[in-house]
Parts: C-alpha cells; sequence; structure tokens
C-alpha cells in the first residue's frame, strides 16, 4: 500500500506542472489573442470596433472579481473538482464565444469565460505548492510560469495568423482542444487537497472587493476611449478608492475575511507580492508597447512584429534551464536587486529602437528581455510561499494572483496613459511622433521597474534557502 502511495505521488509531480502550464497557457494566450481580432469581429457582426472593446472588458472584469474566491472554492469543494470545473467552463464558453451571432451574445459569453480563468491559475498554483516540497518548489514553478510569459506574446501573433488566414471564430475554438487536454490529463493527475474544517464565504468582503476592483479596472480600461470629464472620472476613482478601502478596514474586523491581508505580515510574503506588484507595473506594458514600436513606429507588418516578439518566448524558455542554479548559487535577495535592475535597464534599452536599428540587435534584447522577466517571475512566484504554511497556501494564492492580475492590468494602462502624454495632441498616424512617444515611455517604464528593486533590500541573505536550496544552506546542513 506504501509503495502504491509513493508511485502515485510520483505520478502526481511528474504530471501536475504539465496540467497546470496547460490551462495556463490557454488562459494567458485567449487574454490577449482577442485584441488583434476585434476589427474582424465588428465586420462580421455588423458593429463599430469601438464598441467590442467590452468584448475585453467584460473577462478582465469578471477574472479580477472572481479571483479572490478562488481560494475559498478549494478549501470548500477541493482543488481537483474546482479546477476541472473551470477547466470545462472555460471550455464551453470558448465554444459559445466562437459561435455568436451578436456583439451581446460574445460579450455575455466571455463572462463566464472569466470566471472561469480567475478558478484555474490560483487553484493550480495551491495544487503545485501543496505537492512539492519547499526545496523543490523553484523547478516546478519554473516550469509552470514559462506560459505565462510565452501566452502573451504569441496571442497576437497568433490571432493574426488566424483572422489572416481563417476566421475570427477560430480564436475561440482553438480553446477547445487544449481544453479537452488539460481535462484528461487533470483527471488522472490532479490531486484533491481541501480543508476538512473549511470557512464560510465572506460575502459582504466580496461585494466590496469585487465592486471596487471591477470598477477600478473598468475605468482603466476606458481611459481614454469614452467621453468622461474630468469630475466624472474623478468620482467614480473616488468611489473605487472608497471601497478598497472599506474592504481592508472590513479585513481587519471579520474573523474570515475573503482576502487575507493578514498574510502581509509574513514578511517573504510581503516583499514578493507587493514588490513584485511594482516591477509588474514596468513589465505589464511591453506587451502593448513593443507592437506599436514595431508596427507603427517601424513600419513593420503585423506578421513581422509578431516574428520581433518570439525571442522573447526563448529567452524565456532559455531561464528555465538557468534560474535554480542562479538562485542557489546568488540567494534570492542578490537575484532580485541585481535582476529588477537588469529588466529596467533592458526595457530603457528600446529608446534606442529605430528605423535604423538591426534585425540581429531587436532580437538580441528581445532575447535578454525573456530571459531577466522569465527568472523575475518564478523568483517572485516562488519566494511568496517560502514561509507559508499549508493550511494558508489556498489564501495566500487567492490574494497573490489578485495582486498579480491588477498588476499586470495596471501596467497596460500606465503604459498606454504615459504614451499619451509624451503623444499629446499630436497625430498618430506620424511614425516619427509616435515613435518618439514610446522611446519616452519606454524610458519612464524602465525608471519605474529599476527604482522596484529598492523594494527587495528588505530580504535577509538567507530568505527563501528552503525554496532555493542555496550553496550556504547545504554546506550548514553539511
Amino acid at each position: 500500500m506504501s509503495s502504491s502511495r509513493t508511485d502515485s505521488r510520483l505520478r502526481t509531480k511528474r504530471y501536475l506542472p504539465w496540467v497546470v502550464a496547460t490551462a495556463l497557457f490557454m488562459e494567458q494566450l485567449d487574454s490577449t489573442i482577442v485584441n488583434t481580432s476585434i476589427p474582424a469581429m465588428a465586420a462580421s457582426l455588423g458593429v463599430t470596433p469601438l464598441s467590442l472593446k467590452a468584448v475585453v472588458t467584460s473577462y478582465i472584469l469578471s477574472l479580477a472579481v472572481c479571483i479572490p474566491v478562488s481560494g475559498w472554492l478549494a478549501e470548500r469543494y477541493g482543488t481537483r473538482r474546482v479546477f476541472l470545473s473551470a477547466v470545462a467552463l472555460f471550455t464551453v464558453s470558448s465554444i459559445i464565444c466562437g459561435l455568436s451571432v451578436s456583439s451581446a451574445m460574445l460579450i455575455a459569453a466571455r463572462v463566464p469565460q472569466g470566471v472561469a480563468a480567475a478558478m484555474m491559475m490560483p487553484i493550480g498554483r495551491i495544487a503545485i505548492v501543496r505537492t512539492f516540497p519547499k526545496a523543490e518548489l523553484l523547478r516546478a514553478m519554473n516550469f509552470v510560469i514559462i506560459p505565462a510569459l510565452v501566452g502573451p506574446l504569441l496571442g497576437p501573433t497568433v490571432g493574426g495568423v488566424i483572422v489572416h488566414w481563417l476566421s475570427w471564430r477560430d480564436i475561440f475554438f482553438v480553446n477547445v482542444p487544449v481544453g479537452l487536454a488539460a481535462m484528461w490529463i487533470g483527471g488522472k493527475h490532479m490531486p484533491d487537497y481541501r480543508n476538512e474544517e473549511w470557512q464560510p464565504l465572506d460575502l459582504s468582503g466580496f461585494l466590496l472587493f469585487g465592486s471596487g476592483a471591477a470598477l477600478l479596472s473598468w475605468l482603466l480600461e476606458i481611459f481614454g476611449e469614452h467621453h468622461l470629464n474630468v469630475a466624472q472620472g474623478s468620482g467614480l476613482l473616488l468611489v473605487s478608492a472608497a471601497l478598497l478601502l472599506a474592504y481592508a478596514w472590513h479585513d481587519g474586523r471579520t474573523r474570515f475575511p475573503l482576502l487575507q491581508l493578514a498574510l502581509f505580515r509574513t514578511r517573504t510574503y510581503r516583499i514578493a507580492v507587493l514588490g513584485g506588484f511594482v516591477t509588474r507595473l514596468g513589465v505589464g506594458g511591453m506587451p502593448l508597447l513593443l507592437p506599436l514600436l514595431f508596427q507603427l513606429g517601424l513600419g513593420l507588418p503585423a506578421w513581422q512584429s509578431g516574428l520581433l516578439m518570439m525571442p522573447m518566448a526563448i529567452g524565456a524558455m532559455g531561464m528555465k534551464v538557468l534560474s535554480t542554479s542562479l538562485l542557489r548559487q546568488f540567494g534570492y535577495r542578490r537575484v532580485l536587486v541585481v535582476n529588477t535592475v537588469l529588466i529596467g535597464a533592458t526595457i530603457g534599452s528600446y529608446y534606442f529602437v529605430g528605423p535604423g536599428t538591426t534585425g540581429a540587435a531587436i532580437v538580441a534584447l528581445g532575447l535578454t528581455l525573456g530571459l531577466v522577466n522569465s527568472l523575475q517571475f518564478s523568483s517572485m512566484n516562488s519566494m511568496a510561499y517560502a514561509d507559508i504554511a499549508d493550511a494558508q497556501t489556498a489564501r495566500a494564492s487567492a490574494l497573490a494572483s489578485t495582486m498579480q492580475q491588477m498588476s499586470m492590468s495596471f501596467g497596460l494602462a500606465c503604459a498606454s496613459l504615459v504614451t499619451a502624454y509624451f503623444l499629446g495632441k499630436l497625430p498618430q498616424t506620424s511614425h516619427e511622433m509616435v515613435t518618439r512617444a514610446l522611446h519616452h515611455a519606454f524610458l519612464v517604464l524602465a525608471a519605474l521597474t529599476a527604482l522596484s528593486s529598492l523594494s527587495f533590500w528588505a530580504l535577509r541573505p538567507r530568505d527563501g534557502e528552503n525554496v532555493s536550496h542555496s550553496r550556504e544552506s547545504v554546506e550548514a546542513a553539511s
């Protein structure tokens, strides 16, 4: 019996990262693949492209609002049941999106798709953290994080190719075989973790945080595209801030809060999540700025622009081989401080990319950005759980996922706002003016990212050794 149980656990450790990575790739690809297809969708459905912005916002809003509930659902119903149900819902919603005959039907189908996406990654992370011991967690996280880096980079390219050669509906049908594969392998190897004494759902906290986060995300998504005057925008922003502050007050006064902000008392978790929030503001704007630079600034067609994004994906996968050794050799503190500055420097280097830049230089820059981004995300994600107890994993994952989703959304908004500020009233049809605005935006995001390295100075040299299994801890153990 013991041998059978050991074999089962080994099979789970072997295949679980594939289960989570497959679902995460589907989620991340879908979050960006739609953007390049909106004009084709609008023409097919007989509406204006601007009216289909809700196709993106409805997905993001439902994702942001429902992530906090994922931890409670995992504790109550178990990781296996909730994860497989989320993958099934995502797949079915994708089919409905592809079969939509009106914009209203398409927008409505994107809501359950966002709800399902909000469940998949946090619960997948819970399963990873509870399956692998601390010393093996970094290796597992390295594998799972690759789709999070590759999906947003491939999304615009894959979307453009599909729309060019096939139909925009096939963008959603792509999820069907991936979803079926995730359900098949997940049914065999997704473990079923749950808490026997589950806590009641914090409905008041869900309403406060959900409405505040949804309103804030909506404001960021529509900024500059809808005619909101200063008074209206400021008023809605104050309402959003009031709701989120009300949740923070509520969190400290309820026994079982929706998002346990008390987790931030764990120093390594606080530094990894909050420091990572600022770092992602700069990194999160790159998927928006780079296609604009390549297509508007350099005048390249969409397919060539997509190809120039590929070196980042290659670099991200290449770092998978190196990150464990780097963290073992230098430790989390040194790696995060230095690597964050390197990310800022790499982002800032795009200031020098112009019509005269060689393709080889752009490829080398993209490869470098992929390498440092991958190391950063692997380090921050694994450090966050270094000192988190197994009983707190579900809530820690929900809070970390919520912060990550919001930071990436804010990063896109920040990149858009900074570019618009430097562009001013100049026409976006001018390649020179767009390039100039984008160059200054790269410098601002680079400075913001580099400054976020200061947050990682608060780490101690030996923090995270139970995860990185660094050289010093091995010598001490000997």
